[in-house]
């Protein structure tokens, strides 16, 4: 189950991990609004997949916010209007399965290593609202001692010091992710009305797309210069924006290579791989974390 601030994606997945039922609806914020989407979906794939509930071995659940896996617990995840939760240890008594709670974006990159078939060491890059990655090794999840494995983009680098939710000034998040472009564009932003802007010649927006891709470039760079993949998967509405972002990041990361042989040996562009459009990653992941 991937829960999101607007709405909440749920599957089911027979022994083979293959998709059996799935079902959309929307997130209900709160504790009991959670609840209840959650037991809502549960009882959609019930019905839609022909199964008693007590045929679900598990449920996973990928989530927005600090997720501590071991004891289910969820910390702010205010687009949800959840500041601290026992979510896992509240579903799991009122389901009677046992529950598997994981941040969303390390649901991603479990399920794109899995749907997409990736070995070794994968990074995922989710380039949405916000800006964060994922790390799975030989399928198995990263997720740090205290559950913020993948945080980059609280990482202070930008100089141009803009002011990030968090706290902090200078933000990656701040450059590359759906909020920036609220703040360095127009507060009405989204990608499609910046990509119909730029169509029709506006310098702004053109402006503001080159910010974007060069942003999202420096969060690659830092991803295979930290972790070393084999493969880095991009994620994230974002990315809907098509072949203007991808090859934009593509050609700023030849730019880079070209003036540093370090970069240039390590085959940056050939590691990229885009997460299908109709891709269920986060949800899938989550089917799957409680093995993980």
């Amino acid at each position: 189950m991937d829960i999101g601030g607007t709405s909440t994606v749920a599957l089911a997945l027979d022994p083979a991990g293959q998709v059996e039922a799935e079902i959309q609806l929307p997130t209900l914020k709160g504790t009991q609004g959670l609840l209840d989407t959650v037991e809502r979906a549960v009882a959609g794939l019930t019905e839609r997949s022909g199964r008693d509930r007590a045929e679900f071995t598990s449920l996973g659940i990928g989530i927005p916010g600090q997720i501590d896996h071991e004891l289910g617990m969820v910390q702010h995840a205010y687009n949800i209007g959840i500041d601290s939760l026992a979510l896992g240890p509240l579903l799991q008594e009122r389901l009677g399965i046992p529950v598997s709670i994981d941040n969303d974006v390390t649901a991603a990159a479990i399920g794109a290593a899995h749907l997409m078939h990736l070995e070794g060491t994968t990074a995922y890059l989710n380039l949405g609202t916000g800006l964060a990655a994922g790390c799975v090794i030989d399928g198995l999840p990263v997720r740090g001692a205290h559950g913020i494995t993948g945080e980059i983009g609280h990482l202070a680098i930008d100089p141009l010091l803009r002011q990030c939710p968090c706290g902090q000034k200078g933000c990656l998040e701040t450059v590359a992710s759906g909020s920036a472009l609220t703040s360095f564009w127009r507060p009405d932003a989204s990608g499609h009305l910046l990509m119909t802007a730029v169509a029709a010649g506006d310098p702004e927006a053109t402006h503001a797309l080159e910010q974007l891709i060069a942003g999202a470039a420096t969060a690659v760079r830092l991803l295979v210069l930290t972790l070393d993949p084999h493969s880095l998967v991009i994620g994230g509405g974002l990315r809907l924006l098509g072949e203007p972002l991808i090859s934009g990041i593509r050609e700023n990361l030849d730019r880079s290579a070209a003036v540093s042989p370090f970069l240039a040996s390590l085959e940056i562009n050939s590691r990229i791989r885009i997460l299908p459009e109709d891709s269920s990653a986060a949800a899938v992941g989550a089917a799957l974390s409680y093995q993980s």
